[in-house]
């Protein structure tokens, strides 16, 4: 007689500890904002140094010159805040400037997509108001292996390989970081980027000069960047070069100094919704967080407690709803400081139950929006030929993982808890390698999230000075019976509040732990435009990983599912964190580029 008790399989063990716990998309990364709580910092030190060891570790999927949300629950001050670490539109970007250079969307690619690099304010403001730690402490390790160098990952080279001749023959300053010696240096090999390094002592060294407080020191690196070398680099850089991209042509930027030295990060109020026992939160619609939120409140009319989560008939009612959301998304979302977005409609029960009577036994091959009378812009859907894994072979739009395995890139993700019990979920990205050229005096690139305007007048995600690009970024954080419990997100371009959402409901209705939640079949549909250049939909179209069982994928066929099969692995890169009580919980995604989760 036995009397062990078998587990469910899962591809590695949900974490679960008193301390706290961390979970990234990087081992190194993790592995930093483990130590960073075991040396006695919060979560939101932890926070502030994983970020920027991600930046070094992971260069094709996000940059110092990107940009971030932050979704954040902090036990001292009993609330649950979003820190907005998305740079807005420089001042002389307009519609008429891109318009008359002959262009009728924002590159994917160079300098003319380069929005207010959002980052590195966003983690000050972070370790300042929020955080222990000296900035030493948090700068430390990303400096050390920026120096010192780390094993580059085969999607790094991957990805310096596929642009490896537009670096040679248009982007010499990138070719001097990432072709040492002249050539796309190995995965596994030894990679520094001294430049780098050099740029974060040198903000440390003009940071420490005065004395003083911790928060003198940030104030002082925070100057460094907007008001000194750094934007004075940045601002020479854009007014001085012309640079290839996707256009197939070369421009200037217009990023300037004077753009960055007056933003500021902002502490935002979250979007909320609730749902069952569960309040869940997002940034507002200056990204596509509350994507997410409709398509629970869509769902919330199907009987999804106990479901088949890799059946049909769960499948069909979560694709169909997600393709209600996301054309409202698209014909909604905006920056709110510039255009009225009628959220408390989008989320409301009667607009929902309207919107839900639409979802048919079989798929919808239209792009059906919603209306809001006095609100949102008519969108020209662009049916993309192909395949979206063959699109931009020169780096454009956000790097996502793409139908059938292949990858141009990605974005990165972490989840906090600590001992204390605050959490952080954020989605730092952009400035990818392949974004735009290095500039050499920083040892980095700028941003490209100004692609994800429209060059269409009246729009809400119009282009216009000092706006935000509505991002895809998309953390999450939820409580649950009032108390803050999860927090969990994914890179992945458009997919990530498809992924999320699988995620969510798998753990809400299915009763899957964090672990088995991430590791089961996943799927994402494409049938409506994506964010980035070339801004395309594949209509009815939905991909899924060959793990989802043959006759449910046969069923979806059956219902006008335009089906295509990925890889067993190859759907998202998803990460989550929970308290839960005394437990902290932590879970990891094994696909492709693995995430880390680590604790105790």
């Amino acid at each position: 007689m036995s009397y062990v008790n078998p587990a469910r399989f899962t591809t590695r063990p949900e974490i679960e500890g008193t301390f706290g716990v961390v979970t990234s998309t990087h081992w190194i990364a993790t592995a930093v904002g483990m130590a960073t709580l075991e040396k006695g910092g919060n979560a939101f030190d932890a926070a502030v140094a994983t970020a920027f060891t991600l930046q070094v570790v992971e260069p094709h999927l996000n940059g110092p010159g990107g940009d971030v949300p932050i979704v954040l629950h902090d036990v001292r001050k009993g609330r649950t805040e979003v820190i907005c670490g998305q740079g807005p539109a420089p001042a002389g970007a307009t519609i008429a400037y891109y318009r008359g250079l002959g262009l009728d969307m924002v590159p994917g690619t160079g300098l003319l997509a380069a929005c207010v690099p959002g980052t590195f304010e966003s983690w000050m403001l972070l370790l300042r108001d929020y955080g222990t730690l000296r900035l030493a402490d948090v700068l430390g390790p990303a400096i050390h292996y920026a120096r010192e160098g780390h094993p580059l990952l085969e999607r790094a080279e991957a990805t310096i390989r596929s642009v490896e001749q537009l670096f040679r023959e248009h982007w010499p300053t990138s070719a001097a970081v990432w072709l040492p010696g002249g050539r796309v240096p190995e995965a596994g090999s030894l990679f520094a980027n001294p430049t780098l390094a050099d740029t974060y002592t040198r903000i440390l060294r003009e940071a420490e000069a005065g004395g003083g407080s911790r928060e003198q020191e940030i104030e002082r690196a925070r100057k460094a960047w907007s008001d000194g070398f750094v934007a004075d680099a940045v601002d020479r850089f854009c007014r001085t070069r012309k640079v290839m991209d996707t256009s197939g042509e070369a421009h200037r930027g217009v990023l300037s100094g004077h753009d960055m030295a007056t933003f500021r990060p902002r502490v935002e109020a979250p979007l909320t919704y609730d749902y069952g026992r569960y309040t869940v939160c997002k940034p507002g619609p200056w990204a596509q967080g509350p994507v997410l939120l409709q398509q629970l409140a869509l769902l919330k009319g199907f009987a999804l407690d106990g479901a088949d989560v890799t059946g049909p008939d769960f499948i069909h009612a979560v694709v169909e709803c997600a393709k209600l959301a996301y054309a409202d998304r698209e014909t909604f979302y905006g920056d709110p400081d510039f255009v009225r977005v009628p959220m408390d409609v989008l989320l409301s029960d009667a607009y929902n139950d309207a919107r839900r009577a639409l979802v048919a036994p079989t798929a919808s091959l239209e792009f059906r929006p919603g209306s809001v009378e006095g609100y949102g812009a008519a969108v020209t859907v662009r049916q993309a030929t192909g395949s979206r894994a063959a699109v931009a072979p020169s780096g454009a739009g956000e790097p996502t993982v793409g139908r059938m395995g292949t990858v141009r890139g990605d974005t990165v993700h972490f989840d906090i808890v600590d001992r204390a019990g605050n959490m952080v979920s954020a989605t730092p990205s952009g400035g990818w390698l392949q974004s735009s050229p290095v500039i050499p005096e920083l040892g980095f690139c700028l941003g490209t999230r100004a692609q994800m305007f429209w060059l269409q007048e009246g729009h809400p995600a119009a282009l216009a000075p000092g706006k935000r690009p509505r991002t895809t970024l998309s953390p999450t954080l939820a409580l649950r019976d009032g108390e803050p419990y999860l927090a969990w997100g994914t890179p992945g371009g458009d997919q990530q509040d498809q992924w999320a959402l699988q995620f969510f409901l798998r753990h809400v209705h299915a009763g899957l732990n964090l672990q088995e939640a991430i590791d089961a079949p996943a799927w994402h549909s494409e049938h409506f435009p994506i964010s980035f250049w070339p801004r395309t939909a594949r209509p009815g179209v939905l991909v899924v990983e060959e793990r989802v069982p043959a006759e449910t994928r046969r069923e979806l066929a059956a219902r006008g599912h335009g089906i295509e099969v990925g890889p067993a692995w190859s759907e998202g890169r998803l990460t989550a964190a929970a308290r839960d009580g005394w437990r902290r919980r932590a879970a990891a995604n094994p696909r492709g580029m693995q995430g880390y989760a680590a604790g105790r």
